[in-house]
């Protein structure tokens, strides 16, 4: 069994090797395109963006707070949690600057991708919304769009798999609760019985659908959302002295001479792009499936909206989960990785039972991703069958929780990151071909000359 799944991860690495640099190109490379197109006037909007946030339209579709909230539930949580502590387990504190810089990025490829997604979406018999980069794809791209956008589906078939969360949630409990010491069963059995537990209780959501879903979500990830924000707050207060120097070894970590000079520095780059890309999803195409089915009429009120996704995620979550990894000094702890290097960060900052409230919000946090992720699955299945045939996909959703509970998450990470450059890629061609559509909405807006 460890040496088939050995050879599976050398073999998801050989082929994220390329892929992730054209990733990179594409979505760091089509970001500064699309800032030097809108020259930066999205960024200058956020006080429009959290007007925008909280009103509403009276029009068909999910209202945009609901929109954010099931998005930021499927970028608000492990990937914020134990992502951070991967990336700078595997590249040290300078990760976190290279992450900055591509969230900045991602708000702008947020703001146009989920501005497509309404201006370019169907409606369903019943008048509902109906949109996301495949039908931006096909809609706005009339002799290669359908192609695109059957990749993108086919890629988004696995890039959505519960795979990251339901690992990490299981390996959380086992480490943290260590049922064993209750009732000798095993790891192996303990992790079935959990991914079994996890998978009905995303299926008792699911199973409702879109509406269901937004309705829990965005009651769930507001509260938890402001729980870790000011219990990280406070551990960062309570070791001020300690953030000045942390901020300085971040950035002279992330421009060190030494690992440029002996080829670690863009090792160092991509690992930073590529977290920030799987925290907050920029450019992957996820986002805009639950924007396009806003009640925005404008495009760019949307993308607004949409833009504040990697501010709050990014931004603000992950910068305070990795200051708080690097001053708990954990991350020098080699056997220490995901999110086991988090709860042990917060046990030492947060009174010697941090870890024990981080659990808790790690699994609300992850049951809200494993919701939110099912909707983007029916939608691509639905897209390369028929729309009513989108829920069977669940039935494989579900299956796949009690699967990826069992396996390793050096292949979940690798699954993942291979599906999201696949995703990534077809996206980004087609929101940079697009691009000219949202500039001239800003333009008939006077947002830009």
């Amino acid at each position: 069994m460890n040496q088939w799944i050995s050879k599976l991860e050398l073999i998801l690495q050989n082929l994220i090797n390329p892929l992730e640099w054209l990733m990179i190109i594409s979505v760091i490379g089509g970001g500064i395109y699309l800032c030097i197109q809108s020259k930066g006037y999205p960024l200058l909007k956020i006080k429009t963006a959290f007007k925008l946030l909280l009103t509403k339209e009276k029009n068909q579709g999910i209202s945009r707070f609901q929109a954010l909230s099931a998005v930021l539930a499927a970028t608000v949580g492990l990937g914020n949690i134990s992502g951070v502590a991967i990336a700078i387990h595997m590249g040290g504190p300078g990760v976190l600057v290279w992450m900055w810089l591509t969230a900045i990025i991602g708000m702008i490829i947020k703001f146009y991708s989920s501005a497509l997604a309404v201006q370019l979406r169907v409606n369903e018999p019943n008048g509902d919304p109906l949109g996301g980069p495949m039908y931006y794809m096909q809609l706005g791209i009339k002799k290669w769009g359908k192609p695109l956008a059957v990749w993108f589906s086919i890629a988004g078939l696995f890039g959505v798999l519960p795979a990251f969360t339901a690992n990490q949630l299981t390996q959380t409990f086992m480490d943290v609760v260590n049922p064993d010491s209750f009732i000798a069963l095993g790891e192996f059995k303990w992790k079935l019985i959990l991914g079994i537990i996890l998978s009905l209780v995303s299926a008792f959501v699911i199973f409702g659908g879109l509406k269901s879903i937004v309705k829990v979500t965005s009651s769930l990830v507001p509260i938890m959302v402001g729980l870790y924000f000011f219990m990280g707050v406070f551990m960062l207060l309570s070791n001020f002295e300690k953030i000045i120097p942390t901020f300085s070894l971040i950035f002279s970590s992330a421009f060190d001479i030494n690992t440029a000079v002996t080829g670690g520095f863009w090792g160092l780059v991509i690992l930073g792009v590529r977290r920030a890309v799987f925290s907050n999803e920029s450019g992957v195409g996820n986002a805009p499936m639950f924007h396009g089915q806003s009640q925005s009429k404008k495009g760019t009120d949307e993308g607004l909206v949409a833009m504040l996704g990697p501010l709050l995620d990014t931004v603000l979550v992950c910068s305070i989960t990795g200051l708080i990894v690097i001053i708990s000094g954990a991350y020098k702890v080699e056997e220490l990785n995901g999110i086991i290097l988090t709860l042990e960060a917060f046990r030492r900052l947060f009174f010697g039972f941090g870890d024990q409230l981080l659990l808790l919000m790690v699994f609300v946090f992850g049951v809200s991703t494993l919701f939110t992720y099912s909707y983007y699955g029916v939608k691509c299945f639905g897209y390369l069958t028929k729309k009513r045939w989108g829920k069977y996909y669940n039935y494989f959703y579900i299956f796949s929780i009690v699967l990826s509970a069992l396996v390793t998450v050096e292949v979940v990470i690798g699954i993942i990151d291979l599906a999201f450059a696949l995703m990534c890629i077809p996206n980004m061609i087609s929101i940079v071909y697009l691009s000219k559509r949202v500039k001239k909405e800003m333009q008939e807006r006077k947002w830009m000359p």
